[in-house]
This record gives C-alpha cells, sequence and structure tokens, in this order.
C-alpha cells in the first residue's frame, strides 16, 4: 500500500532546545503535507561537533531513551507518524555512538540503528567521538545491531548514516533484511577551499553513489542532509550543501532540494519494487556461492 515519506533539511542552531524546536516545527509541517515516515538529519539536535577534537563536547551525548528522544516518541504518537532521530548516543561511561532511533507511529521505540563505517578526515574527526555499531544479531539473549531493518506502521525500513552510503554491502545487506526505503540521514560538507574545484563533483559523486544503492537493489532510497555553514575557531568551517533527495527503484529522483532549508516530500508506491525487481532481476541472478572473498580486507 502507498505511504508518503518526508526528508528535513535545515540549518541546526547552536543551542539544543531551539534545534529541537525547529526540528519539531519542521515535522509538523511534514506531517501536514501527509507524510507517514519522516526522517531528520544526521546528528540533528547539535551543530556538527567533529570539526575538532574536543572532550567537553561528550557532553552533548545523551542516553536512547532520553530526553530528545522521549519528546519525539511523544510527538509521533500525536502526529501519528513514524521519526528517525539521529543523535549523539551516550551508551555508557565512554561508549558512544552516531545513532538514529525508529519511532513508531504510535510512539513506541522500535529500536536504534548505530552507525557502523566511521570515518576520519580533515573537520570530519568522527573515530574520536564514536565507537562503530557492533555486529550480533544471531545472539538472541541481546537486542538487534548492526545492520538492520525496523517494521514501522506504514512500511519495512532500513537506516543508515552518512558515511555507510558510500558502501555498496550496507546497502545491500539492509535491502536483503526486507528494507523498502533506505534512508541515509548525513551530514556532508565542503571545505571552503576545496568547493570552486571539487564542490560540484563531490556533490554529484554522492548523488550518484546513492542512486546505484536503488537500482543494484530495487529499493527507494531517501538522503537527508543538513545545510548551512558551521564555522570552527582555527579552521575555515564547513559548508553542509543539502542536496537531499528520494530516489526511486529505477534510480530517478523523484524529490529534491537545492541547498536551502527544505522539507522533501514523495509518495513511495511498493510495488514498484516488485515491478522493478522482476525486470532487473539483480537479486535472482547473484551468485552467492562466490563472494567469499570479500571478507578479505584485500585479495592480491
Amino acid at each position: 500500500m502507498p505511504f508518503s515519506i518526508a526528508l528535513i533539511q535545515q540549518p541546526v542552531p547552536p543551542e539544543p532546545q531551539r534545534a529541537l524546536d525547529a526540528a519539531v516545527a519542521r515535522i509538523r509541517e511534514a506531517a501536514a503535507k501527509g507524510a507517514n515516515i519522516i526522517c531528520l538529519q544526521e546528528l540533528f539536535n547539535a551543530p556538527y561537533f567533529c570539526k575538532v577534537t574536543d572532550a567537553e563536547r561528550f557532553d552533548l551525548a545523551e542516553p536512547i531513551p532520553g530526553p530528545t528522544v522521549a519528546a519525539m516518541q511523544a510527538l509521533a504518537r500525536e502526529l501519528g507518524v513514524v521519526l528517525i532521530v539521529p543523535i549523539f548516543e551516550r551508551r555508557d561511561a565512554g561508549v558512544y555512538h552516531n545513532s538514529a532511533a525508529v519511532v513508531d507511529a504510535d510512539g513506541a521505540l522500535l529500536g536504534v540503528y548505530r552507525k557502523m563505517h566511521i570515518p576520519d578526515d580533515p573537520l570530519y574527526h568522527e573515530k574520536y567521538y564514536f565507537a562503530p555499531g557492533e555486529i550480533y544479531q544471531h545472539d538472541e539473549a541481546r537486542p538487534p545491531a548492526g545492520f538492520r531493518v525496523f517494521k514501522t506502521k506504514f512500511a519495512t525500513i532500513g537506516v543508515l548514516i552518512c558515511w555507510d552510503q558510500w558502501y555498496p554491502e550496507a546497502a545491500r545487506i539492509t535491502a536483503l533484511m526486507g528494507a523498502q526505503v533506505l534512508f541515509f540521514p548525513t551530514a556532508i560538507g565542503w571545505h571552503p577551499k576545496e568547493k570552486a574545484e571539487w564542490g560540484a563533483a563531490q556533490a554529484d559523486a554522492w548523488r550518484t553513489a546513492q542512486r546505484a544503492h536503488a537500482i543494484a537493489n530495487g529499493v527507494f532510497v531517501a538522503a537527508a542532509n543538513r545545510v548551512g555553514f558551521e564555522p570552527e575557531p582555527g579552521t575555515d568551517g564547513l559548508e553542509f550543501f543539502g542536496h537531499s533527495f528520494i530516489a526511486d527503484p529505477f534510480g530517478r529522483l523523484i524529490a529534491e532540494a537545492g541547498t536551502d532549508p527544505a522539507v522533501l516530500v514523495a509518495s513511495i508506491d511498493p510495488a514498484l519494487i516488485e515491478y522493478t525487481r522482476r525486470n532487473w532481476p539483480f537479486l535472482r541472478d547473484r551468485r552467492i556461492d562466490a563472494y567469499g572473498p570479500i571478507l578479505n580486507r584485500w585479495i592480491g
């Protein structure tokens, strides 16, 4: 049965309460436009703090469930929508994750996805702050982890976060688990000194990689990025380039934003997944008996 999804693309105020209030306002706007599943951007309630390493910034983290997720649970229940809530998670003393809580339309917390691929680049010092998600899906004594899907009121969805979006393995595994839509909350931007030479190519590569996931797996892909320039003392800061988009299983863009704040809404018809996979039977023709070597770091 068709359903609608929304992506929220906006700059992030420096104060957590203002950031939360801004997100709530956009969620209400998306719900008023008919969205059933609404995805916020990566680390939605704080400026992107990984531009430098600073132990005091661990204070931005909070548990799941915690105050922010509880507020989103109440909002989801009020509006009857599913919310994807990406925040900086304090799992325990000294154990922090870049995470996304998934809240169902009745306010129930369905679970948490913890970012699996953690980058370390200039102004993206994520390995300092985040432990990667671990894998123990087959241990029934523990909650699901690693790549996973969430069976919401409206659809079965997968959530992957930012750096995950460059890895076909992540998209493939999540699609094979039954995801109809792959959501990618994101915080990706330009280094100001590199923008003139590399900016357009970087944004195009980002879109292309994710559209390829849609095509190769026969699923919808939805990427929500932040916008705006965020300064950082001692650096040139980062300019987050937006361009949030939703692609269908053919890789066609059915909704796309520019570099301004936006609420993107698109209708999703799961029947197109069936149609696409019948005509492009990539999953049928996979040689699962031949892929063992991919578990090696390098083959040579």
